[in-house]
């Protein structure tokens, strides 16, 4: 089994599998009604210059999220 990272942690065109989600109340299902869930596909497209946001595609939709968002999210390389 590869080691989890935070999501936060993916390198632009990093390709990743959801394995764990610890938001919680309504970021968490935001996150779902988005379609991340354990076992989605995620693709990190690219970071802002700042760093934050960075941009996902997930589930054919490009997403951007925060650092605060994504270090609650655990997963794997693909």
């Amino acid at each position: 089994m590869s080691e989890q990272i935070s999501l936060c942690g993916v390198r632009e065109g990093g390709r990743c599998r959801v394995r764990s989600m610890y938001n919680e109340g309504a970021m968490r299902r935001r996150l779902h009604d988005i379609g991340l869930i354990e076992g989605t596909e995620v693709l990190c497209l690219n970071r802002s210059p700042s760093g934050d946001p960075t941009a996902y595609l997930i589930r054919g939709a490009v997403i951007a999220l925060r650092r605060e968002e994504t270090e609650k999210i655990l997963v794997t390389y693909v």
